[in-house]
């Protein structure tokens, strides 16, 4: 019983350094976001904040619902599928404003 106390602290602390790296990440993400107001930053955005809020809502669904680790586990799953793939549209998709060919210019 011991080394399950000590396994679900070890989950809740990494949960907790997830939280705070992804929120800062995402704040970085999101005040490039505001500068440059770039679709693709935007979705960036969104992807990373899904990725981060998968983490916690999964845990908090496990820690404070009471819905059993598999419950949490498939939460968090949801949401870092749906966050990695606005992650991949934010890098792969082209939009309208975007005017670059893909060579470099000169400056």
């Amino acid at each position: 019983m011991t080394n399950a106390i000590g396994l679900e602290t070890y989950i809740v602390l990494t949960k907790v350094v997830t939280l705070l790296a992804g929120g800062f990440v995402t704040l970085l993400a999101g005040r490039a976001y505001l500068r440059t107001a770039s679709p693709a930053l935007r979705a960036l955005v969104v992807g990373l904040g899904l990725v981060t809020a998968g983490g916690l809502l999964g845990g908090a669904v496990h820690q404070l619902a009471g819905l059993g680790i598999v419950g949490g586990v498939a939460i968090q799953s949801t949401f870092t599928a749906a966050g990695f793939l606005v992650l991949a549209y934010s890098l792969y998709a082209r939009h309208a404003d975007d005017d670059r060919t893909g060579t470099a210019s000169p400056t």
